[in-house]
């Protein structure tokens, strides 16, 4: 099974190489989840094996940016509370700050990890 990475406790961003990374539209339905899950890993398949071709590359990235988006991880945030967007940013430098000193070393070690 893969880390474990730590999730904010409203559930919109997980943290990844001392980064917050936006998750996955929780009120997607299952189908339409695990399909553009699909769409996104044969895309990510299809920049690996583009290697060296600029144009395939471009395209391939496109699909990537395209499944990424119908699962809420880029483009317009999907929660309706007027929080901003803070994806990519350090935890420790947003409003995450105390939720992100709450947590254990290990906890901290997997998200810098």
């Amino acid at each position: 099974m893969g880390r474990r990475y730590p999730t904010t406790p409203d559930g919109r961003y997980f943290v990844a190489k001392g980064r917050l990374w936006r998750c996955s539209d929780p009120a997607l339905p299952e189908a339409e989840r695990d399909e553009a899950v699909r769409a996104l890993m044969r895309a990510r398949r299809a920049v690996r094996d583009a290697r060296g071709e600029r144009e395939a590359v471009r395209a391939a990235r496109a699909r990537v940016d395209a499944a990424k988006r119908r699962l809420g991880e880029r483009g317009p945030v999907w929660w309706t509370d007027g929080a901003p967007d803070v994806n990519r940013h350090a935890p420790w430098n947003t409003s995450y700050a105390d939720w992100w000193a709450g947590l254990t070393e290990d906890e901290r070690g997997a998200g810098l990890g």
